[in-house]
């Protein structure tokens, strides 16, 4: 499993590799305002990637603080059912009723 785990990150390493081998052409950015910039496109494409990851996390970063903080108040999470005290007893078998056929 371990050997496995080595070969995806290798294939993933090499494709990457050669995205950024294949390339290496200059690009110009034009940004508001008449800026512009210029640089080789696959750092802009990762660029384009880390701030889209960067993004996301802060919009994820509410969400993350209210469950913290949620948890750490002993609530239950939102979705979730109640936990059951310890008075509640595993239902006996009395209480199912009978199947035909099985």
């Amino acid at each position: 499993m371990r050997l496995l785990f080595w070969v995806l990150r290798a294939f993933i390493f090499f494709t990457l590799f050669a995205f950024a081998l294949n390339n290496q052409q200059r690009v110009t950015v034009r940004w508001f305002f008449g800026a512009e910039s210029t640089a080789p496109m696959v750092l802009v494409v990762l660029g384009a990637f880390a701030l889209g990851c960067v993004v996301g996390v802060v919009a994820m970063l509410p969400g993350w603080w209210r469950e913290r903080r949620a948890a750490s108040r002993g609530k239950p999470r939102r979705g979730t059912a109640p936990a059951a005290g310890p008075a509640a007893a595993p239902p006996s078998p009395a209480e199912f009723p009978p199947r035909d056929g099985l």
